[in-house]
């Protein structure tokens, strides 16, 4: 009887992790969808600016009394990197899509676990086995094939692709620097990451500042809001569930991303870019799943 109802309540929290973990996708994708709307009215500068300033209000609500303990970090430094890692992150990534598709844009982002791979053997110190340097080899391919240099070339297209890649690049130093934070709550790394955007993009805005109308008022904030509800959903899916198991459902971005993408700009991926995307997305399967082997055997 017991054991039936841990297995049952195991169960429901892995649902509900992934239940949460679909929700953080779709806030994300949100977000990016308002941000690439908004760059073809507002600035670079002001619109990365609202993304980071009204998630900073969304964080300290979420927070809520426990502001003043979960303002003060064990790992200042690393969390201030973080911080900075995700503000250029988000910069580049606002910069590509100006000119990338969204669905594009979003299945190069899948290279970052990838990346994180390879990252993690002279920051971490792992160890990676011949089948996941496989995996990571098979999803570059996949990168290449949706990126085509060689069809592109440097024009506005060409150039937007190479911001996303640097993007993916500074999002896998990201996600490495969070491992190396792991003593603090995620919420005090939701505020760090918030506030340090808002307080640097906040000192340059002015320069670039372009007063918006209601509605482009309206996606601004609903930008931050999109931004610091995906964290909370984030947090809330790796508290329910393991994260090899609400990990992959992380590329259920693609359809979002393919769905705003066609009912507000009309594009639809190519089979190229469909082909991609398989690729990078089997590798990074196959890499959560070595990964969970790997710690499941000590």
């Amino acid at each position: 009887m017991a054991a039936g109802a841990v297995t049952t309540d195991t169960r429901e929290n892995r649902s509900r992790g992934i239940l949460w973990m679909l929700a953080t996708m779709f806030s994300f994708v949100s977000l990016d969808a308002m941000m690439k709307h908004l760059l073809q009215t507002y600035s670079l500068v002001e619109v990365t600016w609202g993304r980071f300033f009204f998630a900073t209000i969304a964080a300290i609500i979420l927070c809520g009394r426990r502001l003043p303990g979960l303002a003060v970090s064990k790992s200042p430094k690393l969390q201030v990197l973080r911080s900075l890692l995700l503000m250029s992150t988000t910069g580049l990534f606002n910069a590509g899509i100006r000119t990338t598709a969204l669905a594009t844009a979003t299945t190069i982002m899948f290279t970052s676990p990838l990346l994180v791979t390879v990252l993690s053997v002279p920051f971490l110190g792992e160890k990676v086995g011949p089948r996941r340097w496989a995996g990571v080899a098979i999803g570059f391919l996949g990168a290449l094939i949706v990126v085509r240099p060689w069809e592109r070339g440097l024009g506005a297209s060409g150039l937007g692709l190479l911001l996303l890649l640097m993007a993916a690049l500074l999002n896998a130093n990201y996600q490495i620097a969070t491992r190396k934070v792991r003593a603090d709550d995620p919420l005090t790394s939701l505020l760090y990451t918030a506030t340090a955007g808002a307080i640097v993009t906040s000192a340059i805005v002015p320069w670039f500042w372009s007063s918006p109308d209601v509605a482009g008022w309206a996606e601004i904030v609903g930008s931050g809001v999109a931004g610091g509800v995906g964290h909370f959903c984030l947090i809330k899916a790796m508290k329910a569930a393991p994260a090899s198991v609400v990990a992959p459902f992380s590329y259920t971005s693609l359809v979002w991303a393919t769905l705003f993408g066609l009912s507000i700009w009309g594009d639809w991926p190519d089979l190229w870019t469909w082909a991609g995307a398989a690729l990078i997305i089997g590798s990074g399967l196959y890499i959560f799943h070595r990964e969970r082997v790997r710690h499941a055997n000590g």
